[in-house]
């Protein structure tokens, strides 16, 4: 994992471009702290910071060249074992023992078409020298950032935002319908819009191709709507997802550097440590976990102890960050993120980062992405029921009803709230439901009550409004937000965290299970929890209740150590309904907390526009 920055620009001299390139890459210096690189054939000029993960030696330093084609690159393919033994076959000869070599020499023997092969994380700017190209692509989650600026002959790229604000394309005007969307739905990436109107984000799972002056972006790979594995036989499933996981863990774990885990007590973090350590049982494992006592607190070490516990090598490490830690780290942790942080569990993922790499570990592997396309979150629990009820499966979404109802031990207000977002599901599609969350979820509107632009589509439309929900957290609204600060946080403190559940083979193959595979008896992550038995500690397997990575920051972080930023003057958020903006605002001060949500995401807007 790496930082990379350049452009074709001929308006600039050589002086110009070398200097230019060089305050680009200085800017994101902590994405590559152990070896910095520049190439150039004007008017194209490439910089790498490098994180050295794979080959740590000279060999495989960037940018590389290789036949005819230079390239700069940020993310690991881990199949690149089993593909230079391919390229290997064809002829192909490696100087290095870099995954970077090998998608170079994938590159000449299979074109474009070779990133269908990788499995991994990735965004890359390969030069070609011989067609005068510039081929730059993106892995099929979005895991590692591309960003680019394009106008007329001139093309700049880099991954975070602070190293193209140097180009002389960057302009800071803002674009509001992403703001809106920040606001009222949390989101902080949408396929290719960002905060800035000039800068372009390269969608997950797309190649973009910038010659002559041209600019071709398309798609080159997703899911499958007509795979359907649904009437495999249940110990068929069970040993094939296994199988899957397994590998992907596996895989995940090369690396000549020291290897950790995240670990949240929850069963994505805890099924993912625990295979590590089910894999390699003679090898010590550090393991890395937030915590927070008192008032609103969140403490998940006894479900952490319980993996740690049930295998000997993991070295556990908790840490609570302090009031003081947390006002100290504010300003760094919000331009790390570069974006209006819509909630405050990223702050505890930064101090997370930070610990694994006090403690000497350069890879973390975490649990990113299981969430959503196994529905794990509740609220894909009403789109289960919702798709029962339209299948005229009135018994078997009552019973499911019922057994959710029970197992979190539900009120009647909440069973009631279960019922009602149940039947909007039912009602209205995907597109409609964020329409209404859009416009009514919360007291507050845009200026304008202009649409935020959040249309989507996905391959399942018209067959399977579940799967269509699943997909959506999946490619357009949860998991891009999560990845984005995942990235941040890592780079932060020049670690590489990798996401083994984001392994397209395992993901294509949950898709193509049924809904019963993913949500059964009221049991979320169904596949997950049978498959990993005997693995996974059985109390977490079996945990009913969903906590995810939260954290107290919207209620006792406002109140405590950020209370100074109610102090802000919001008067200037003109884009923003200020009659609605100043209620919120007194409301929560007068000690009501129903919309501390909302508050959090007003404060750090006005605090990133005051950084800009």
């Amino acid at each position: 994992m790496c930082g990379i920055a350049g452009f074709i620009d001929s308006q600039l001299s050589v002086d110009e471009a070398i200097a230019l390139l060089t305050g680009m890459l200085r800017a994101i210096a902590h994405r590559g702290p152990d070896f910095r690189g520049q190439w150039q054939a004007a008017p194209v000029f490439l910089g790498h910071n490098r994180l050295s993960i794979i080959d740590v030696s000279e060999a495989g330093h960037q940018p590389m060249h290789y036949r005819q084609a230079v390239i700069v690159y940020n993310g690991e393919v881990y199949n690149y074992v089993e593909l230079r033994q391919q390229l290997q076959a064809l002829g192909y000869r490696f100087s290095s023992d870099s995954d970077t070599e090998v998608i170079l020499a994938a590159y000449h023997a299979w074109g474009q078409r070779c990133v269908e092969k990788f499995v991994g994380m990735w965004a890359f700017a390969l030069w070609d020298i011989e067609k005068q190209l510039l081929f730059c692509s993106r892995d099929r989650f979005g895991i590692k950032p591309f960003y680019f600026i394009h106008r007329d002959q001139r093309f700049y790229f880099a991954s975070e935002y602070k190293a193209l604000k140097p180009s002389p394309l960057f302009s800071a005007r803002l674009n509001l319908p992403q703001i809106y969307r920040t606001l009222q739905l949390g989101w902080i990436a949408h396929p290719s819009e960002t905060f800035f109107h000039c800068v372009q984000a390269l969608p997950p799972a797309h190649n973009l191709v910038f010659q002559n002056g041209r600019l071709k972006v398309y798609r080159y790979w997703d899911i499958d709507p007509e795979a359907n594995l649904a009437g495999l036989p249940p110990e068929e499933k069970k040993a094939r997802f296994r199988e899957l996981f397994l590998q992907s863990v596996r895989q995940h774990m090369r690396s000549d550097v020291p290897v950790g885990g995240c670990l949240s007590g929850g069963l994505d973090s805890s099924s993912i440590v625990s295979a590590m350590a089910h894999l390699y049982p003679g090898s010590q494992i550090k393991t890395f976990t937030i915590f927070y006592t008192g008032p609103d607190g969140v403490d998940e070490r006894p479900w952490a102890r319980q993996v740690a516990e049930a295998y000997p090598a993991i070295r556990p490490y908790y840490y609570s960050p302090t009031s003081d830690e947390l006002q100290a780290h504010l300003l760094d942790f919000l331009d790390t993120q570069e974006v209006p942080v819509p909630g405050s569990s990223p702050f505890s993922q930064y101090f997370l980062m930070r610990l694994a790499r006090e403690q000497g570990v350069k890879v973390v592997l975490d649990g990113q992405g299981a969430d959503e396309y196994l529905a794990g979150y509740y609220h894909s629990f009403y789109r289960y029921l919702a798709a029962r009820l339209r299948q005229l499966e009135w018994l078997a979404g009552l019973a499911g009803y019922w057994r959710h109802v029970r197992r979190q031990r539900f009120g009647a207000g909440e069973a009631l709230s279960i019922l009602a977002k149940t039947a909007v599901h039912w009602l209205r599609d995907e597109n409609a439901a964020l329409k209404l969350e859009y416009f009514y979820r919360f007291p507050f509107l845009p200026a304008s009550r202009e649409a935020a632009g959040f249309a989507f589509t996905t391959p399942f439309d018209g067959r399977c409004r579940f799967h269509q929900h699943l997909y959506f957290l999946t490619f357009y609204s949860v998991l891009p937000n999560l990845l984005h600060f995942e990235d941040r946080n890592s780079m932060r403190f020049s670690l590489e965290s990798r996401v083994p559940f984001l392994d397209h083979r395992l993901v294509e193959f949950v898709f193509a299970l049924g809904m019963e595979d993913k949500i059964h008896q009221a049991q979320s992550k169904y596949i997950l929890r049978q498959s990993l038995s005997g693995i996974v500690p059985e109390p977490i397997l079996q945990r009913r209740d969903k906590k995810g990575f939260v954290t107290p920051g919207e209620v006792r972080w406002i109140r405590g150590p950020f209370r100074h930023l109610l102090e802000q003057d919001y008067s200037g958020l003109d884009m923003l309904n200020q009659r609605r903006v100043k209620q919120l605002l007194e409301q929560y001060r007068k000690g009501d907390n129903r919309h501390a949500k909302m508050v959090w995401r007003l404060a750090m807007l006005k605090l990133w526009l005051s950084r800009l």
